[in-house]
């Protein structure tokens, strides 16, 4: 189609790879683009990151998937009122045709009447993390007391992904189809960052994780809702344009690290707490600094802010790897345009999702020297946020940074012995390195000490004990004990046993750790998650 001239709705065009979109759309000179965002906050924010266009920029806000009256309130809001969440089940359930106009997407079709829709709303997370797993286990549990209540009822129809991305799809298409527009395009997602179910970013459930193989589920059944869709008469251009790697970044900075939009407060604990004390209802065993964590991070948007080592961990090649916005906006433009780029879901479903790049890998480098560099001129070491999603790999990364501390090369800690790494992990974080011991705690990690009996812990804990203890500490808390130390021994000579590859050809081995080289947490965290968890990608 021509851009030129064209009004053109970009629905997350606050975000990071919407902003990316419109910066390319407007050399073609569209009349007028349209960007929206999920609050008034982002959209203002969107506006004042585009205002060297010159071309007209306006914004939206609100929930896309609810009716327009309710759009711009909270969730958690909306959950707790009884009339609210009849009028979402109403929303969802009933008849299509009676509840079009209501839809606070469809007004924006309905109005703005855009030629081209460019749609970057992370519509699979929205829709499957609201854990209609966890939602069925307390229906299950209130019908086993006697009954479930009308709310819990309403809450858990209102956790079911599909139901909810059917009434979307056919607002959507209608909308579409009512405001005459010529072209559609998604920008989806694998739900896995292009892994498979092998997948080891999961959030501290099983592995493969429900919640991400629901979100996964609602990717897929919206790339086939799309394949429809362009199948059907009065129906747009459709287009997806599927990322299948890490997408980023918008910045890299040293300061205050945000969750949630919210600063992470820096608490610390320094006298030990027996295990089953810790976690009590009362525990108070940990203290507020009255400070905020403040770090180096580099910030990809959606997914929030990282640290170095979670940066190069999920980055690195055989992880999720990257790709960067704008070439994602480029692959937009030019089928916009009527080029094709190879990667348009619908034309070819199999083999189109758009993988990690060249200039992503190059640029990766570059970006981790800047983070390094920063780390050096603020004298902090950037480890682990605990956002990317598994509070395994917070775990493993503070694990292998301390041993780092100790250790000056793989080979020397393939001879150490478990309980003096042990010992000298616990004088670390109680003695030498409080900071360290406060960033553990402050997102979220209790440190399980050398006896396994003791436990220091701050206020948020991301992986309570379920009931087991010291057990759970397998999945999220850095594990002092001998037994776990001996484990990354174990994981040493298993490194120092293989023998250095001194090819030089295509064929070398590209994550092979050098025995002799620093201990580097992100690398050590990489050969477990492929040597143990069997988590690495085969195709890009």
């Amino acid at each position: 189609m021509e851009i030129r001239d064209s009004t053109v709705l970009l629905l997350g065009g606050a975000g990071l790879v919407g902003t990316a979109v419109a910066r390319r759309l407007a050399p073609h000179r569209p009349r007028r683009l349209v960007i929206t965002a999920l609050t008034k906050a982002e959209a203002d924010a969107g506006l004042r990151d585009l205002s060297e266009l010159e071309v007209p920029v306006e914004a939206r806000w609100g929930n896309i998937f609810l009716p327009s009256d309710l759009a711009e309130r909270a969730r958690d809001d909306l959950m707790q009122d009884a009339a609210a969440r009849r009028r979402m089940i109403d929303d969802v359930l009933r008849p299509a045709s009676a509840s079009f106009d209501d839809n606070l997407l469809f007004q924006w079709l309905t109005t703005i009447r855009p030629e081209a829709v460019v749609d970057c709303v992370n519509s699979a997370t929205a829709l499957a993390y609201q854990d209609v797993f966890a939602s069925s286990a307390r229906l299950m549990e209130a019908a086993v007391r006697g009954g479930a209540s009308t709310e819990e009822v309403e809450r858990h129809l209102l956790t079911l992904p599909l139901p909810q991305l059917i009434r979307h799809m056919q607002t959507l298409f209608e909308g579409l189809r009512r405001a005459g527009t010529k072209a559609y395009v998604k920008i989806g997602t694998s739900g896995t960052g292009g892994m498979g179910l092998n997948i080891p970013y999961t959030h501290s459930e099983e592995k493969p994780s429900r919640t991400l193989m629901s979100k996964s589920a609602v990717a897929g059944a919206q790339s086939l809702f799309l394949f429809l869709m362009a199948r059907t008469p009065g129906a747009p251009a459709t287009i997806e344009i599927k990322p299948t790697a890490v997408i980023g970044w918008k910045e890299i900075g040293y300061g205050p690290v945000r969750r949630g939009g919210r600063p992470v407060e820096l608490v610390d604990c320094e006298t030990p707490m027996r295990v089953g004390d810790a976690f009590a209802p009362d525990a108070r065993g940990w203290t507020k600094t009255g400070k905020q964590l403040e770090s180096v991070f580099i910030n990809v948007g959606e997914n929030g802010v990282f640290a170095r080592d979670e940066f190069e961990t999920v980055t690195a090649l055989g992880q999720m790897e990257l790709v960067t916005p704008e070439e994602i906006a480029e692959a937009v433009i030019m089928e916009l345009t009527g080029r094709p780029t190879g990667k348009d879901v619908v034309a070819a479903l199999d083999g189109a999702t758009f993988g990690p790049t060249y200039r992503g890998g190059y640029l990766r480098s570059m970006a981790i020297a800047g983070l390094r560099a920063l780390e050096d001129q603020h004298g902090v070491r950037s480890v682990a946020f605990e956002m990317l999603g598994p509070p395994r790999l917070t775990k493993l990364l503070f694990e292998a940074y301390l041993i780092s501390r100790l250790h000056p090369s793989v080979r020397a800690l393939a001879t150490a012995d478990p309980a003096c790494v042990a010992r000298d992990c616990e004088r670390l974080v109680r003695e030498r390195e409080p900071n360290v011991r406060r960033q553990i705690l402050s997102v979220g990690l209790p440190i399980l000490l050398s006896d396994g009996e003791h436990v220091l812990r701050g206020e948020k804990v991301v992986v309570p004990p379920e009931g087991r203890g010291a057990d759970i500490a397998l999945r999220g808390w850095v594990d002092l004990r001998p037994a776990n130390l001996a484990l990354w021994i174990k994981r040493a000579s298993a490194i120092a046993a293989v023998a250095r590859d001194v090819r030089t050809g295509s064929s070398a081995r590209w994550t092979a750790i050098d025995p002799d080289a620093p201990i580097e947490p992100a690398r050590m965290a990489v050969w477990v998650f492929e040597e143990e968890d069997e988590g690495y990608r085969i195709k890009r």
